[in-house]
């Protein structure tokens, strides 16, 4: 089975770090492997990855005209992609280099049209007190409670996902309305496609945790702040997602139920039998983002709606 490995990339003062991610994915154990680089509309970075892995072979090097955002970038990279597995990962990720070979484990001994695996966490920076396994999801790695070992899942996260090309393709690739674009919020990107996929094929992603990527996070993803802006910004793309796909709602309320009903309950008896300041801070945070969650989730619901009013009001304004 041959796996094509999509990296998507734009930034040059994050090049070592990119770099790191494709010497990964070039040393995996797996053959047959292509590798196909997509940079997002910088020439700058464009020309220096084709210094650094032009001449290779099954590597393939592609650059947008302009900046189109990490959607349209992954689909595309899919469109060149002449694998029978498409792969992704982020280019701020290292691959295990068994990775490939998991993934592939998983579609050869299931009937699966998708594979996710582990996005394991990196600190780059010391790993902050108050930041919960639960909450790991705001930073692309996996949380707590997140799945079983083999189990079908709704969607593993971008770092470290792959489909069957053909159905990937089918089901449109990625929404370019959501992912990371220059100051864009909206978030999940992986969400519509696998909904759609589901729909489609009647098959989520089969949840391979010995497919490993070591996500890295810097410093800044362990700012209180910043997590509580992404946090309030999650909200709101989760709002976009009910109204592009009402079916989504119901592994949120899942989440949140799980959340309230099994992990803070779980942590409070914890905290009551063996105190410690960390473990209040992580309680604290739990609370704090999830609030965020909901306001970022009514200001889109604000928002978005206001905006359909708007549109509404204009157009019988104009007849």
């Amino acid at each position: 089975m041959k796996v094509s490995v999509v990296i998507c990339t734009y930034a040059m003062e994050r090049y070592d770090v990119f770099s790191e991610c494709v010497d990964s994915v070039l040393d995996q154990t797996h053959e047959p492997l292509e590798v196909v680089i997509v940079v997002d509309g910088n020439e700058p970075v464009f020309d220096r990855v084709c210094d650094d892995y032009g001449d290779l072979d099954d590597v393939v090097i592609r650059c947008n005209e302009e900046n189109q955002g990490i959607s349209y970038s992954r689909t595309r990279g899919a469109e060149i992609a002449t694998g029978d597995v498409v792969a992704f990962i982020d280019d701020d990720a290292v691959a295990e280099p068994d990775w490939v070979a998991e993934l592939v484990r998983a579609y050869d001994e299931t009937d699966a049209i998708a594979v996710g695996g582990h996005a394991k966490p990196d600190w780059v920076a010391q790993k902050p007190d108050f930041f919960p396994e639960e909450f790991y999801w705001l930073v692309g790695c996996d949380e707590r409670g997140m799945g079983e070992h083999m189990e079908e899942l709704r969607n593993t996260y971008g770092s470290n996902i792959s489909f069957r090309r053909d159905v990937f393709l089918s089901v449109g690739g990625y929404d370019e309305n959501t992912g990371r674009k220059g100051d864009k919020h909206i978030q999940a990107h992986e969400a519509p496609v696998c909904i759609r996929m589901a729909d489609k094929y009647g098959k989520g992603v089969i949840y391979n945790t010995n497919a490993v990527v070591n996500h890295k996070l810097f410093e800044y993803r362990g700012d209180f702040r910043w997590l509580v802006f992404r946090s309030f910004w999650q909200g709101y793309s989760k709002r976009i997602m009910d109204l592009l796909l009402p079916e989504a709602k119901d592994d949120k309320n899942e989440y949140l139920r799980r959340l309230l009903l099994e992990f803070v309950p779980d942590r409070v008896t914890d905290l009551v039998r063996r105190p410690s300041a960390p473990k209040v801070e992580q309680l604290l945070a739990i609370f704090v983002f999830t609030g965020a969650v909901g306001l970022g989730y009514l200001y889109g619901l604000f928002e978005v709606d206001r905006a359909e009013l708007i549109a509404s009001r204009d157009a019988v304004g104009t007849e």
